[in-house]
């Protein structure tokens, strides 16, 4: 899953039920691999990875154009760019988790 449609799914969860973009009754188009399930660690651990390795392609640009290996300022800022809006991604689906953490553990039994 690439970090478009993860964004694209974290904003569809954020709308209101029956909202544009929000649950409703119609049932979503077929998603390949949809009848498939793998544990959320190992989706997370994989969605670190590419955020990782987002990172390391945009230093390695950076580097590639500061010693003039490469001249192609306008794929480096795209590079980079990517780089920060997965990373800014990440942080927010990890601040989200952590909040539903706390709150699960202010719940009263």
């Amino acid at each position: 899953m690439d970090n478009l449609s993860v964004a694209a799914h974290l904003r569809s969860l954020a709308n209101p039920i029956g909202g544009p973009g929000g649950v409703s009754a119609e049932r979503p188009p077929a998603v390949p691999g949809a009848g498939q399930t793998r544990p959320f660690g190992e989706f997370l651990e994989e969605q670190i990875a590419e955020v990782n390795d987002l990172q390391l392609e945009a230093n390695q640009s950076i580097e590639d154009l500061v010693t003039g290996r490469s001249d192609d300022l306008h794929a480096t800022m795209i590079a980079v760019q990517k780089a920060d809006v997965s990373f800014k991604l990440l942080m927010a689906v990890r601040n989200k988790l952590l909040d539903a953490y706390d709150e699960v553990v202010r719940m009263q039994i």
